[in-house]
């Protein structure tokens, strides 16, 4: 899924690869053409972001890292777009720090979940989750509330990357820790997270993951300091801000 024919020196071959990446999946069956919408809206918000990690958003992903650790059950939880864009980065987190991955749909064929999961086995999951459904998120009618009771349903931390707001209220509410990462700085999603990245994913799941290797000798004490020293609202402050003032010329 990642061949495409523009070379990597191209100004705009990371954008243009992405765009290649969900093609590439709603031909196997794994995004909707509405990816390709929700795709290019997020690829707006990373462009006025500089396509850049910015400092606040790698706080926010050493401040996820350290929630990862300090669980007792983190779940990451995968939509098409995610598991087209990056199965690799999700499988090397899953490793980093003993995550389980789960499929969650709105557009829910079982179709559809089964060529995810085997997307992700294909990519080096050995275990991935959201094929059973046999719980419900309360307060949402629509597919997306499917989940495993082993899952999602249990996990203490959810990891919801490109999320409906809907349904990160709703994970909020059953008081979970919600880790999201969302370009978008004023979304409902980033609003309730407790947790806010404002990242393109393809960067932000390797930071939790390099930030959870380096945190993995860390004691409990020193976890905990890091998740309480962490400022939400700073972080999607510093966010608005660098999409209102810009970030200097781009290609």
């Amino acid at each position: 899924m990642d061949d495409v024919d523009v070379p990597e020196d191209h100004p705009r071959y990371q954008s243009l690869l992405t765009r290649h990446r969900i093609e590439a999946g709603v031909e196997k069956g794994i995004t909707s053409t509405q990816g390709l919408i929700a795709e290019g809206r997020g690829e707006a918000f990373d462009y006025l972001l500089g396509e850049e990690t910015i400092p606040s958003a790698d706080e926010a992903a050493r401040a996820a890292a350290a929630y990862f650790l300090l669980a007792e059950h983190a779940v990451i939880s995968v939509n098409g777009n995610v598991a087209a864009l990056a199965p690799d980065e999700v499988v090397e987190l899953a490793a980093a720090t003993g995550a389980d991955i789960e499929v969650n749909l709105f557009g829910r064929t079982e179709e559809r979940v089964r060529a995810i999961a085997e997307h992700l086995r294909e990519h080096g999951a050995t275990d991935v989750k959201g094929l059973k459904a046999d719980a419900r998120i309360p307060g949402l009618s629509h597919e997306r509330a499917k989940v495993d009771s082993d899952g999602i349903y249990d996990a203490d931390v959810v990891l919801v990357p490109l999320e409906d707001g809907d349904r990160a209220e709703a994970l909020g509410e059953m008081g979970k820790t919600e880790v999201v990462i969302d370009l978008n700085p004023l979304s409902r999603s980033a609003e309730v997270a407790t947790v806010p990245i404002v990242d393109n994913v393809l960067r932000a799941l390797p930071n939790i993951a390099r930030h959870a290797r380096d945190l993995s000798g860390a004691s409990r004490e020193e976890l905990e300091g890091i998740v309480e020293s962490f400022d939400r609202e700073a972080a999607l402050a510093a966010a608005e801000a660098r999409i209102r003032e810009g970030a200097g010329e781009r290609d």
